[in-house]
């Protein structure tokens, strides 16, 4: 549609992502009051409203001044919103989202905008479908950020190859004056090999050159393929909203108090997956508020706070993403579960049928101990949408209980595509990927050394010996192996319960990949999870940590390869600088190294992930807008559940007394910029970083 034809059509886009924002801080403003909260929810709603007004949208630009109106009075009060204006907010984004959804379907009512232009007749639904399908398809800023970057990068590198090749051509102009020397019969035999030898130097030289830079040339547009594919997925933070909405609206219909927690909203994935998903745990969050919550004065007197916690994680299990809806409930109540699947017929009268049993019906829908049928309970349709969705997406669920303490409902559904960075390994001529979140270490071997761990079946690491194997023997099973000069490098991979050591012959740099299932016709050992496709199209494979780590303990015989390493790992390191370059180039050094990175661009924002998450080690630099870092580091120090988490200040200030400052601060380290030195980081890492 043209654009001077169509006055809406940005505006449908931007105020889209503003709803989005809105809904999102009113919740954000029911479980975390302040004057921040509201400031940034002002300044969100202020905007809507001025595009609203743009674009003669009178209905949404008076609903969302109402909606000012209310949070303006809070704008310095830190006690939060009273019930009765909190339920008004939500009314109006409730019909401020109807209204702008609205906008994306012509025959519902909404404000026509001013203009005189007739809109083109098209087929119906038709419009409506492209736009939809032009706002699901955008990227994030970010996102386009990072593969423009990889672009500019790789441009960079066609620099050396075009100097590679007018050194080529000169070497070719003097290889053909040789030559005509030769012919001539002019040339000495001393100086025949003198340019003889300087030709032979400088084309190998040129040779070496060239195929470095073009090495990484194809490393380099491998990344950008994989971050462009990337872009077709979808974070599985884009469904938290409406589950905390869902939350929020059934501890409010409930009379509870109920705080909301998410986990995982970086995972991508296909967006097929997380559409019935999402629709299942909306089912599965409010049971969890209505039967598993106990009422505030109850919980009190169980001893629990008086609010209630509901949480929902998404993590990648290997070819596997799990969604997982944890609370701290009372638990299902098993007896009643089984009376009630008695009466229905279900299970004998007498029988002796255990919980897991007993929990497995629920699932089969009909079933619930709720005494009355409301408008978020007693119908016993629940759990079995789950069930069937679990079904559509070839995925498993289960339930688990525990009287007193909560339940946990888990669905584990295999991805078609996954978005993931990888380390490119080498082993007896072929290549393949890991999954750079369960490598912990890179370990450099001596001839001696690897021959020892391969004999011996153990490698030494931190003080444990971990079973160890070469590569090249795990993707030739039952096949001739390949010559190969012998593992140079241990890759310490982790997963499940365990560590083990992967000899590969050399590292080939990480890199952002997606991965596929492995077609029907294509069976593989199990430690083989996925295919990635590289720059050339031809596949790659990309092992499963969890397949290698069991092939491993698995094969083992009761042998020599018996000792595992059982330590935790290590919990995830928060960033937090207000430096783009600093983050990414800290987050590239910290995740090479086999720690899992989450981001701050801010005192603040990182003091709001501290308390979202549990951290090993908090890396920030001080000089901050807002909260500089020794603020976040005191502030830390002062909070009884964040005190225990050792923070290194990162900070080009190198005078003693900001070091002094610093460890007065409660800073375990104190790294100078100017004075960098990756190996130092990471040894004071490995030293302080907390484990699970």
């Amino acid at each position: 549609m043209p654009e001077n034809r169509d006055p809406l059509r940005y505006f449908r886009i931007e105020a889209q992502e503003l709803v989005e924002q809105i809904s999102s801080g009113v919740l954000d403003l029911d479980q975390r009051p302040g004057p921040e909260p509201v400031a940034k929810l002002l300044r969100v709603a202020h905007t809507l409203k001025g595009a609203a007004r743009v674009v003669k949208q009178k209905e949404i630009a008076d609903r969302t001044h109402e909606f000012e109106e209310i949070l303006v009075p809070y704008r310095d009060d830190p006690a939060g919103l009273a019930v009765a204006d909190m339920r008004e907010l939500l009314r109006l984004n409730d019909e401020i989202s109807a209204r702008v959804a609205a906008l994306s379907h012509p025959a519902a009512p909404v404000d026509p905008p001013a203009t005189t232009a007739t809109l083109p007749e098209v087929a119906e639904g038709t419009a409506d479908v492209a736009e939809e399908e032009f706002v699901a398809s955008r990227a994030s800023t970010e996102d386009l950020d990072e593969l423009l970057d990889a672009i500019g990068e790789t441009n960079s590198r066609m620099a050396p190859l075009r100097a590679g090749c007018h050194t080529l051509d000169k070497l070719h102009r003097t290889a053909e004056t040789l030559l005509d020397q030769l012919r001539g019969g002019r040339a000495s035999t001393s100086l025949t090999r003198t340019s003889a030898q300087r030709l032979a130097a400088e084309l190998g030289s040129a040779g070496r050159r060239l195929i470095d830079a073009v090495d990484q040339v194809e490393r380099e547009l491998d990344d950008v393929r994989a971050k462009a594919e990337a872009l077709r997925l979808v974070p599985a933070g884009s469904i938290f909203t409406a589950l905390r909405r869902a939350v929020r609206d059934a501890a409010d219909d409930e009379d509870k108090r109920v705080r909301f927690v998410a986990h995982g909203a970086e995972v991508k994935m296909g967006s097929h997956l997380l559409g019935p998903i999402n629709a299942a745990f909306l089912h599965v969050v409010r049971n969890a508020v209505v039967h598993g919550l106990e009422p505030p004065d109850e919980r009190v007197a169980a001893g629990k706070p008086a609010d209630g916690t509901v949480t929902f994680e998404v993590e990648r299990r290997g070819r596997f993403a799990a969604f997982r809806c944890v609370d701290d409930g009372r638990g299902f109540d098993v007896t009643a579960l089984r009376q009630k699947a008695q009466a229905r017929g279900l299970l004998a009268v007498g029988g002796g049928a255990g919980e897991s049993e007993v929990l497995e019906l629920v699932m089969h829908g009909g079933i619930s101990t709720s005494a009355a049928v409301t408008e978020v309970s007693g119908r016993a349709i629940g759990m079995d949408v789950l069930r069937d969705t679990a079904a559509q997406l070839h995925g498993d669920v289960k339930i688990r209980s525990k009287p007193g303490a909560g339940a946990t409902v888990e669905l584990v559904v295999p991805l078609a595509l996954l978005s993931m960075a990888g380390l490119l390994v080498e082993a007896g001529g072929s290549m393949a990927s890991l999954p750079l979140d369960a490598v912990r270490a890179c370990v450099r071997l001596s001839a001696m050394e690897a021959a020892t761990a391969a004999a011996t079946g153990k490698l030494v690491y931190q003080g444990a010996a971990a079973p160890f194997r070469p590569l090249v023997e795990t993707l030739y099973t039952g096949r001739a192996v390949p010559d190969a000069a012998g593992p140079g490098v241990a890759v310490m991979v982790h997963a499940g319960e365990g560590t083990v050591a992967i000899g590969v012959d050399r590292l080939c740099g990480t890199h952002a990949l997606v991965a596929r299932p492995l077609p029907d016709l294509a069976p593989s050992t199990a430690v083989v999870g996925s295919v990635s496709v590289d720059a050339d199209g031809n596949p790659r494979l990309v092992l499963d940590p969890l397949g290698l780590v069991g092939e491993m303990l698995r094969g083992d015989g009761g042998g020599h390869r018996t000792t595992t390493v059982t330590s935790a790992p290590p919990l995830p390191i928060l960033v937090v600088d207000d430096s783009l370059t600093t983050r990414m180039l800290e987050r590239s050094i910290l995740e090479s190294a086999g720690y899992q990175v989450d981001l701050a661009a801010s005192g603040e924002e990182g003091l709001d992930q501290a308390r979202s998450r549990q951290y090993g080690l908090f890396l920030t630099d001080i000089d901050m807008p807002g909260i500089d870092g020794f603020t976040f580091v005191e502030r830390t120090r002062a909070d009884p559940e964040l005190a225990g988490v050792p923070a290194i200040l990162v900070s080009s200030r190198a005078s003693a007394e900001d070091r002094d400052r610093g460890m007065r601060a409660g800073a375990s380290a104190y790294v100078v910029k100017g004075e960098f030195d990756q190996e130092e980081l990471l040894a004071h890492i490995r030293r302080l970083v907390v484990r699970a």
